[in-house]
C-alpha cells in the first residue's frame, strides 16, 4: 500500500470551524477576527482578562544538530500537543511561520509532517494571513524612505558608506545577495552597493516576535539602525519620521495567528525567524497569548539545542520574562547515525556502532540543557521504520546512564496515540522545580560573551574575532550597546562553524567575521563562517514538485 503524502492526509482532514477552535480554549467571537473559516487572528488587544489569569505550564521542543536525515522537530511539537489533549490537557501548540524560501527551496513545507500536521497546511506555508508580506511592505519602505531622504538632501548628513538597511524578499534569491541600485539619471537615485535579505532575516521580523504590544512595537521599530552618519552616530528609523507608517503596515500581523492541528488542538503560529541567522523563535505575544489560554503550551525553537534554544533562554526568556518549565530534545536513530559517520544511502541498516559514536552529539545538546541552562529534559525519539530494537535499547540505556527520561514518539504515524508516552512523561518532568540560568551574563564584555556562548553551549575553545569584528566590538561598546544579548549567526549542522564537523567536536575556535546590532530588536548578530541572510535555491528546488489541478487542489507541497 502506498504511504499518503503530507498534503494528501492534511486533504482527507475536515477541519473544524475556526469559532469552535476559539471557543475551546475560551475566546469569544468578538476576541478573534476570522479569515475563512479555518483561520483567524486573535485580537489580543481586546482580551481584557487575559493579564489576570494565570500562566499554563511551557514546554520547550529542541533538537539535536540537524541533518539530511531529519530529526521532526515540528511534528514532535504538534503530535505532543495532540498527545496531551488525548491525556486530558487542555493545550495549544505555538509555532513559527514557514517562509516561502525555504517551502520552495529546500526544505519545503514546515506545517508538521503525517498525521502531526497544523492545517490547512497549504495556507500556513504559502502566504498564509499576509504577516511576512506585511513585513516584507515595512521593510522595504524602511529602505525606500532612507534613500528618499538622501536624495532629498540628506539633511541627517549620512554617510553613503554606511548605509547597513537592506531590502527583503521572501524568497531564496542569490542574484539579490550584492547588487548595485540607483543606476540611471539623477532622478532614479544615487548609485551604491546594495543587496537582499530573506524576509526572516530583517530586523523587523525579529522585533515583531519580541514586541510586547503594539506601543512597544513602536519603540523597537523607532530604535532600529538604518545607517551612520558622517560622524559615526546612529541613524535611527524614528529620525526617518515613518514609525507610524510601519506600524499602520503591520497593524494586522502584530496580532497571532489561530489554527489547529488534525486533531483539533488549537495552534497558534506566528513570527518566523531563522534561528541559524536570528534568535528562532515564534513570538513572544503569541508564546505569552497561549501560556494564559492553556494549561499547557508547547512552542519550539529553531535547529538545533545550541542555536534556537540557546537564544530562546539567553534572547527570548531574558527579554519576556517567561522560561520552560521543561524542554523536549528531539533526536532519530538515523541522524544520530550520520553524526556517527555513516552516509545517507546506508541508515536504514542497523549500525550500533555509528549510534554510539553519534550519541556524542545529542549528549552535549543534554548536558547543554540540563547544566549550562539548569532546566529539566527528556529526550523524544522521533521512530522511523527502519529502526531496530537493537538501536532503540542502546539509545534507552545511554539515557538511563544519563539518567534522563525518554519516549518513543511516533506522530508521524499515530498522531496524538502515538505521542501519549511521551506526554505522559513530560507532564511529570514539568513538576520539577528549576531555577533557569544563562549560558553568559548581559554585564559581560561583548568578547567574553562570545567567548561563554562558545565554551558553555558549544564545546569549543572561544570566538576568535577578525579585525573587522574586533573594531566593531570596539565601536559597539563607545555606542553603549555591549551590554545587549548576543545572536550568533552560525550554521545549523554543526556546534562548530564548519558544517562538516557532525557529531561533537572539541578543540575548535568559531570565528566571528562581522557584528552588526539590531537595536530595535535588541540584541547584536555575530555572523561566523560562510553563514548568509540570503540563501539560494538548491539544484532542484522543491517549486519544481508543486502544481494546482483543475480542481483548484495543491499537490507536491511537502
Amino acid at each position: 500500500m502506498t504511504q499518503l503524502t503530507d498534503i494528501e492526509i492534511a486533504h482527507q482532514n475536515q477541519t473544524a470551524p475556526i469559532h469552535e477552535i476559539a471557543a475551546s480554549i475560551g475566546l469569544a467571537p468578538e476576541e478573534i477576527s476570522p479569515y475563512g473559516h479555518d483561520k483567524a487572528k486573535i485580537l489580543v488587544n481586546q482580551l481584557a482578562n487575559l493579564k489576570k489569569q494565570e500562566n499554563g505550564k511551557l514546554i520547550l521542543v529542541t533538537a539535536i544538530s540537524p541533518t539530511p536525515a531529519g530529526e521532526g522537530k515540528t511534528t514532535t511539537s504538534v503530535g505532543l500537543a495532540d498527545g496531551l489533549k488525548k491525556i486530558g490537557k487542555k493545550t495549544i501548540v505555538a509555532l513559527r511561520e514557514p517562509s516561502l524560501g525555504p517551502v520552495f527551496g529546500m526544505k519545503g513545507g514546515a506545517a508538521g509532517g503525517g498525521h502531526a500536521q497544523v492545517v490547512p497546511m497549504e495556507d500556513i506555508n504559502l502566504h498564509f494571513t499576509g504577516d511576512f508580506h506585511a513585513i516584507s511592505a515595512a521593510n522595504n519602505l524602511v529602505a525606500a524612505a532612507l534613500d528618499n531622504h538622501i536624495h532629498q538632501g540628506n539633511l541627517l548628513d549620512i554617510d553613503l558608506r554606511s548605509i547597513t538597511w537592506k531590502r527583503v524578499v521572501d524568497m531564496n534569491d542569490r542574484q539579490l545577495r550584492q547588487i548595485v541600485s540607483g543606476l540611471g539619471a539623477k532622478s532614479d537615485g544615487f548609485a551604491r552597493e546594495d543587496g537582499f535579505q530573506i524576509t526572516v532575516a530583517s530586523e523587523i521580523m525579529a522585533v515583531l516576535c519580541l514586541a510586547e504590544d503594539m506601543t512597544d512595537l513602536k519603540e523597537r521599530l523607532g530604535r532600529m539602525i538604518v545607517a551612520y552618519n558622517q560622524e559615526g552616530t546612529p541613524v535611527t528609523v524614528k529620525q526617518l519620521n515613518i514609525v507610524g507608517a510601519l506600524a499602520v503596515l503591520l497593524k494586522d500581523a502584530i496580532q497571532p495567528n489561530l489554527v489547529q492541528t488534525l486533531e483539533k488542538t488549537p495552534a497558534i503560529i506566528h513570527g518566523g525567524p531563522f534561528a541559524n541567522i536570528a534568535h528562532g523563535c515564534n513570538s513572544v505575544i503569541a508564546t505569552k497569548t497561549a501560556m494564559k489560554l492553556a494549561d499547557y503550551t508547547v512552542t519550539e525553537a529553531g535547529f538545533g539545542a545550541d542555536l534556537g534554544a540557546e537564544k530562546f533562554i539567553d534572547i527570548k526568556s531574558r527579554m519576556a520574562g517567561i522560561e520552560p518549565d521543561a524542554i523536549v530534545i528531539v533526536a532519530t536513530i538515523r541522524a544520530l547515525k550520520m553524526h556517527g559517520g555513516i552516509d545517507k544511502a546506508d541508515l536504514v541498516n542497523e549500525n550500533t556502532e555509528a549510534l554510539k559514536e553519534g550519541l556524542a552529539n545529542l549528549e552535549r545538546h543534554l548536558n547543554n540543557i540540563q547544566h549550562t541552562f539548569n532546566k529539566p529534559a527528556i529526550i523524544a525519539i522521533n521512530q522511523f521504520a527502519s529502526d531496530t530494537k537493537n538501536e532503540i535499547q542502546l539509545i534507552e540505556s545511554f539515557c538511563q546512564d544519563q539518567g534522563v527520561e525518554v519516549a518513543l514518539a511516533d506522530g508521524f504515524n499515530r498522531g496524538g496515540q502515538g505521542m501519549v508516552e511521551l506526554a505522559e512523561k513530560v507532564v511529570v518532568i514539568a513538576e520539577q522545580e528549576s531555577a533557569l540560568t544563562y549560558a553568559y551574563e548581559l554585564e559581560m564584555s561583548i568578547t567574553d560573551k562570545l567567548d561563554a556562548i562558545v565554551k558553555n553551549v558549544y564545546g569549543g575553545q572561544g570566538a576568535h574575532l577578525t579585525a573587522k569584528a574586533r573594531r566593531q566590538a570596539r565601536q559597539l561598546t563607545e555606542l553603549g550597546f555591549d551590554q545587549l544579548p548576543i545572536c550568533v549567526a552560525k550554521t545549523q549542522y554543526s556546534f562548530s562553524d564548519d558544517a562538516k564537523q557532525l557529531g561533537a567536536p572539541t578543540g575548535f575556535d568559531i570565528t566571528v567575521r562581522e557584528l552588526v546590532v539590531s537595536a530595535g530588536a535588541g540584541f547584536i548578530v555575530a555572523l561566523t563562517g560562510n553563514i548568509m541572510t540570503m540563501p539560494g535555491l538548491p539544484k532542484v528546488p522543491a517549486a519544481q514538485s508543486m502544481d494546482i489541478d483543475d480542481d483548484g487542489q495543491i499537490v507536491g507541497l511537502s
